[in-house]
């Protein structure tokens, strides 16, 4: 019988490049008492090692067995569950001017992940007709919340893609209710980590209030943070209408409520950070997470 070896560590990056080249399920087999570890790989459902002969007993995501005293067992992956583990998987949350979005194009240009946000998936979905985004448009065009489940089904047929399966995936303010958290898991989708921007409500306000956009170039602006370079931006700026205050203020409140219904979801792989620091700071730090992770 052969078998395909390797001498690299199995938890090591370069061996999960490896197995990801290989064309059959994997068999990692790591060593007690000493620092060797192999990797072997097989088609079958049993073989032997060392004059040992092991079957292999089933578990949910695995197969698993005890082997000899210098083994502790035998993990036998199938190659789309080692590589799926090898790409990023993000969730990211934060109120309106957080910094989500910056530090959402900062993952993105860092990492190769495909970035989903729910409102662009069914802008998307609508566009091209799909089954899911035509169901979506009937309670769009009544002015009614698109159902967790239409939704739930966007995001579970995005990820589904091979851009996703392939790069890895970043959601974007999704899930946002614990429903939808529960849907998500269910379905088998797990996060490596769940980012949040966590950035006092006075501070989110006064972002919001002081936003201006220029109509010519469409270019944000902000009167303290970030002013026009000139009296003549200044004169044509607009203010969008839900940027005020009171609405503000209800918006904050509203993912308030949203991120206390899925903390318990995702509390184990929860990353607080403060959002108040530079841009650049912040988005050291979630490197330093993404690429540990």
């Amino acid at each position: 019988m052969a078998f395909v070896s390797t001498s690299l560590a199995p938890s090591s990056s370069e061996t999960r490049t490896f197995l990801r080249s290989l064309q059959s399920p994997v068999v990692t087999l790591s060593s007690l008492g000493s620092s060797a570890s192999s990797s072997f790989f097989s088609r079958r459902s049993e073989f032997s090692l060392q004059e040992q002969t092991f079957r292999l007993a089933s578990t949910e995501r695995a197969f698993t067995v005890k082997t000899s005293p210098n083994f502790s067992q035998i993990n036998i992956f199938p190659l789309e569950i080692v590589a799926s583990a090898a790409v990023p998987k993000i969730i990211i949350a934060g109120a309106p001017a957080s910094g989500k979005g910056t530090q959402c194009e900062m993952i993105v240009s860092k990492f190769g992940v495909t970035h989903i946000s729910t409102g662009d998936l069914l802008r998307e979905q609508v566009a091209l007709g799909t089954e899911l985004g035509l169901e979506a448009k009937k309670f769009m065009d009544a002015g009614e919340l698109v159902p967790d489940a239409v939704v739930i089904g966007m995001v579970k047929s995005r990820l589904n893609q091979d851009d996703c399966k392939n790069k890895g995936w970043l959601l974007d303010g999704f899930p946002r209710t614990k429903a939808q958290a529960d849907a998500l898991s269910a379905a088998g989708v797990v996060p490596d980590i769940f980012i949040v921007l966590d950035v006092p409500d006075e501070i989110l306000i006064e972002r919001v209030v002081g936003r201006r956009t220029d109509p010519v170039t469409g270019k944000i602006y902000h009167l303290t943070f970030s002013p026009p370079e000139t009296e003549e931006i200044a004169a044509r700026l607009t203010q969008r209408s839900d940027d005020d205050a009171e609405k503000v203020k209800t918006r904050v409140a509203a993912y308030h409520n949203n991120i206390n219904a899925i903390i318990d979801s995702y509390r184990s792989i929860m990353k607080r950070l403060d959002g108040t620091q530079n841009k650049t700071v912040v988005f050291s730090t979630i490197e330093s997470l993404l690429s540990s992770a």
